[in-house]
């Protein structure tokens, strides 16, 4: 019994090191964490087409990140604060140098004062995309 759950670890953590550009950490308990900045989209892109065809949405809980398949549902939470969103990825950024993570303005603010404008974060696979 003990094959399948190292099969599962495997498999998650080969997805998150498929997500990332940043530093991935592993805590005591076994999880795999991406950990660096977050954003949000300007207003400007609102209405516009995200890089898996669908529309952007400000109000809708998804995000852009470089390598994640589109899909896959993630956990982001402010370090700061200990604040998380859950987020679907239906687009490719951000493309601003130690930045992992752009958030649809709803979901940051539902983190962090959109006033911040760029925040702490960890990012969690929850689901990996197809």
């Amino acid at each position: 019994m003990r094959l399948p759950k190292l099969v599962v670890t495997l498999f998650i953590t080969s997805v998150l090191a498929a997500c990332s550009s940043q530093p991935i950490v592993k805590s005591s308990i076994g999880e795999v964490t991406q950990v660096g900045k977050a954003s949000f989209y300007a207003d400007k892109y609102h209405g516009r087409t995200t890089a898996n065809g669908e529309r952007f949405s400000q109000q809708a809980a998804t995000a852009a990140h470089l390598e994640c398949d589109f899909g896959t549902k993630v956990v982001v939470t402010n370090l700061a604060n200990n604040k998380s969103v859950t987020v679907r990825i239906n687009d490719r950024g951000p493309y601003v140098r130690g930045r992992i993570i752009d958030l649809s303005k709803s979901m940051f603010k539902k983190i962090a004062d959109p006033k911040v404008g760029v925040i702490d974060v960890s990012v969690t696979v929850l689901k990996p995309g197809s």
